[in-house]
């Protein structure tokens, strides 16, 4: 059963000013134990030691993604557009606020260190015995496994789908705004406004009014800037790396039967690899950083050491390599592991890429995964075909290959390495 708050709620917010707050069920939803958990889940894991300002967290996004949703449908209805019934607006709003309820601490690293999708997680949250799943039963007894569907993209309403999972979608659009806003960066900055007002549903899909293509060239063009300058930046990237390595160091001790100084409920099952969604909601940021802590005095020196670095930003320094350079990695891990050093850890290659879009490919493009324009004789067409802008930046795996090292462990040993292998690191002091 679906009713109305009694007074609308509004949350002050940094991007978006107020967030408008009117359904009882999403006011339910933002006061369950499950989703006040994402206030203690950073949306930029590492980055907040690049970027200073970058503290802002999942909850603050995920309140953002269901404010830009709901003023995209307020957008459709002052459209003309009225063949959803109002149960399908609440499937929208319910998951665009909840699409990240399965995020873990550091989000895609611990992601990657054990093999997990925090969309699956989100599912299972929605789906099990937690107070999410509780709210959402209140509305029908299926309501949880709709809200599942548009997050595993596969609901009968495509429209809905591509309101929270789109090339142009509210999430999207959100964290541009509210990642460019927090790291003081000013690439993300976008005219949404404009873009929302020229949003419309057409055949099954969410599309754009060709008169507002010049707006969505500057939203590629920002996600394009955002995933250079700050995404990818090279000192996030070292903080994940070191991150990574101390969750691989920790799984291969807990195997060998460590007996670790400091090992709190629920780590002991994340390694095991069978935890429970209570044991996995009790996982967050503040958990983690507690348990470096304590591992910084483990007896473990290649554990304690990388704790130390992570929580003190002694972070691995890099360098860039070339053509030339690239075809003597085998050569610098034989001189590595000849001076004492454990390639495995201590030194690690990251070519980071992305493509900005992904340009129309007559034999065999994904429509779902396109940005399409409406001109004014209802014909759709590719962003790409349209637009030089969008076409010089579709396809780009623009990235630089670095090399990331500990500097005072190979500045101890420098004068022992091989020279060709010394010199890629001599040249770049």
């Amino acid at each position: 059963m679906h009713r109305w708050l009694s007074e609308e709620k509004v949350f002050k917010d940094p991007v978006h000013n107020y967030i408008h707050v009117q359904d009882e069920v999403i006011w339910s939803l933002i006061n369950t134990p499950e989703f006040q958990r994402l206030r203690r889940i950073r949306q930029l894991g590492t980055s907040y030691l690049t970027f200073h300002g970058a503290e802002h967290s999942r909850f603050s996004h995920s309140l953002g993604v269901y404010e830009i949703t709901r003023r995209i449908i307020s957008q459709f209805e002052r459209s003309g557009y009225t063949d959803w019934p109002r149960s399908e607006k609440l499937v929208a709003l319910c998951a665009a606020l909840l699409h990240d309820l399965g995020h873990g601490p550091f989000s895609h690293s611990i992601e990657e260190a054990f093999q997990m999708h925090h969309e699956d997680w989100t599912c299972k949250i929605l789906l099990g015995e937690t107070e999410v799943g509780n709210v959402l039963r209140e509305i029908s007894p299926d309501f949880p496994d709709k809200v599942a569907a548009v997050i595993r993209k596969d609901y009968d309403n495509p429209i809905v789908v591509n309101l929270v999972s789109s090339p142009l979608d509210a999430d999207r659009m959100d964290y541009l705004l509210r990642d460019a806003y927090f790291t003081g960066v000013n690439y993300g900055t976008i005219d949404m406004d404009r873009i929302l007002r020229m949003l419309r549903p057409f055949q099954g899909r969410v599309v754009v009014k060709e008169s507002g293509m010049h707006a969505v060239e500057d939203y590629l063009m920002s996600r394009y800037q955002m995933y250079w300058q700050v995404y990818f930046h090279p000192v996030t990237r070292s903080s994940e790396i070191i991150l990574r390595q101390i969750l691989r160091r920790v799984k291969e001790l807990y195997r060998s039967g460590h007996s670790f100084c400091f090992l709190p409920h629920p780590l002991p099952n994340l390694f095991h690899g069978d935890i429970s969604v209570t044991d996995y909601l009790q996982l967050d940021e503040a958990l983690m950083q507690t348990t470096f802590m304590q591992w910084t005095r483990e007896d473990d020196e290649r554990l304690s050491d990388l704790c130390s670095r992570f929580l003190n930003r002694k972070l691995y320094k890099y360098v860039e390599l070339d053509s030339p350079e690239l075809e003597m990695l085998d050569e610098i891990r034989n001189a590595f592991r000849q001076v004492g050093l454990e390639p495995e850890y201590d030194m690690e290659i990251d070519f980071p890429t992305d493509l900005p879009y992904d340009v129309f490919r007559p034999d065999g493009g994904v429509r779902q995964k396109q940005i399409l324009l409406l001109d004014r004789q209802e014909r759709l067409r590719e962003i790409s075909e349209v637009s030089d802008i969008v076409r010089s930046i579709s396809g780009l795996h623009r990235g630089k290959t670095h090399l990331y090292y500990p500097d005072n462990k190979l500045c101890a040993v420098m004068d022992r390495l091989p020279r060709p292998v010394a010199r890629i690191f001599e040249q770049r002091k």
